[in-house]
């Protein structure tokens, strides 16, 4: 269908455009609701289960007290609207494109014979959706517990709620040309770069693709163009309202889509995962040694594999006082494959935990990883060492709650510990190197920031305040 065919002045004719659209008879969820009011003919459009009953009953008693419905002029339709219709949003369309889009969004299209070429489209929808609640994966010991739902509106008016400015800006956007599905951007006027903000409009006015089913992952995939081998995240996104609040507050742009409940945050740097919430709710000295531990334990789990599995190599090369490193009863398979296999065992219990009852997953989860273990040592397949390091790294990746990260140093701790075993040291310098070229390349929707910023280009301050509770300056 065209999008610039507009209505006529025919209203039997426009009725038979929309019928063959909508197919209202095959539908059973599509509404046609016809009206003879004072010898007017009129009709409304609309999804059941988008329109509360009792707020159509209201509208159409109403309607059959109205005298006047317009002679059919050009503003007959918005004098009709702001004279004899009580409806908190109303608007004034003769774009068939638009009309049908309005309705497959929840709103009401109300064609009449005294409206000419116009139709009025009026908003009245209710969205089904669950009550907030704090995010199951982004949870705080202190701080609020509300989380973003999959109701595009609700989610704007929390950031709203928390940001009382008027330069606050919420954007309208649409893309997908099956889904159409509704987009907010949210930025505050004067504050975000001007320029970014354009040119991420833009990129999401003229994606090409045909749906958005998958909410913020497909419109992620469809922004930036993916590389296969590079597996760190491109965009942060998150579920509380706060964080988002605050990313707006220091300059940043938020992407609220909906029919999901994450909000996309730009521009993105990989230093930026790994805030939580929680550092900001205790005092400074809390929260910055919290957010030391963090980045300390989190990188370690990079590299503690394949550096343990190179001091075995060397063993016969080490002091005295580290010979706890070495296993007493190594099993009996090797050392490598132990690593590797258990990598793959953990994924496999986090498979079987997700599709668990959830009133069974977590006692399943830890009873079934200490049973397998135990009966690994055991049986000998397993030494006591590596259980050990490798339940650390498991641990630890829940330092930070993006599961694309975490997968990210996984893929980059195996690769560099498969390097280690092939090349020794010199495969684990070429395991570092390629984690830190795969980070420094990775491709964003940052517009002319680097995804190591502060480190690339280098900001003191703000590398300072990734470690440190700072105060910021205005």
């Amino acid at each position: 269908m065209d999008n610039k065919e507009v209505l006529g002045s025919d209203f039997s004719a426009n009725v038979a455009v929309m019928d063959k659209i909508l197919r209202c008879d095959e539908n059973f969820d599509l509404i046609k609701r016809t009206l003879t009011i004072n010898d007017i003919n009129c009709v409304m459009y609309y999804v059941d289960g988008f329109i509360k009953a009792e707020s159509m009953q209201k509208l159409m008693m109403h309607l059959f007290t109205v005298k006047d419905f317009g002679d059919g002029s050009t503003q007959a339709a918005r004098k009709f609207a702001d004279s004899s219709l009580p409806a908190v949003e109303v608007d004034v369309s003769n774009s068939i494109d638009g009309l049908t889009v309005a309705v497959l969004s929840g709103c009401t299209a109300f064609l009449c014979e005294g409206f000419g070429a116009n139709a009025l489209v009026i908003d009245m929808r209710t969205y089904p959706a669950r009550t907030t609640s704090e995010p199951e994966n982004d949870r705080v010991m202190r701080g609020s517990r509300d989380g973003f739902v999959e109701t595009m509106i609700f989610n704007t008016a929390m950031i709203r709620r928390r940001i009382r400015d008027p330069r606050l800006t919420v954007k309208y956007l649409s893309a997908g040309t099956q889904t159409r599905t509704d987009m907010a951007l949210c930025y505050i006027e004067g504050m975000a770069d001007g320029n970014y903000v354009k040119e991420l409009s833009e990129r999401i006015k003229n994606l090409n693709c045909d749906s958005l089913v998958m909410g913020h992952r497909s419109v992620a995939e469809s922004l930036i163009k993916q590389r296969w081998y590079n597996p760190f995240p491109k965009i942060r996104t998150t579920e509380r309202p706060d964080a988002v609040a605050a990313t707006i507050l220091e300059g940043g742009v938020c992407l609220v889509c909906d029919n999901s409940p994450e909000v996309m945050l730009f521009p993105t740097s990989i230093f930026d995962f790994l805030q939580e919430t929680d550092d900001y709710y205790f005092p400074p000295l809390t929260g910055t040694y919290l957010r030391i531990i963090r980045h300390i334990v989190f990188w370690m789990t990079v590299l503690i594999t394949p550096v343990w599995y190179l001091l075995l190599m060397y063993a016969d090369l080490l002091p005295g006082w580290m010979d706890f490193v070495i296993p007493k009863e190594p099993g009996q398979l090797p050392i490598i494959v132990q690593l590797f296999l258990t990598e793959f065992v953990l994924d496999g219990l986090k498979l079987a935990s997700l599709n668990t009852p959830s009133t069974l997953s977590n006692s399943l989860s830890v009873v079934g990883g200490l049973l397998l273990g135990d009966f690994a040592v055991q049986v000998g397949w397993l030494c006591p060492d590596v259980i050990l390091y490798m339940a650390f790294v498991a641990i630890t990746n829940f330092t930070q709650s993006s599961y694309e990260l975490g997968y990210a140093f996984k893929y980059m701790r195996m690769l560099t510990l498969l390097l280690t075993a092939l090349f020794g040291i010199w495969g684990l310098i070429g395991g570092i190197v390629i984690t830190i070229t795969l980070v420094a390349t990775n491709k964003t929707a940052n517009g002319k920031r680097n995804y190591l910023y502060p480190l690339i280009p280098f900001n003191g301050r703000a590398l300072a305040r990734l470690f440190f509770r700072l105060k910021k300056r205005k």
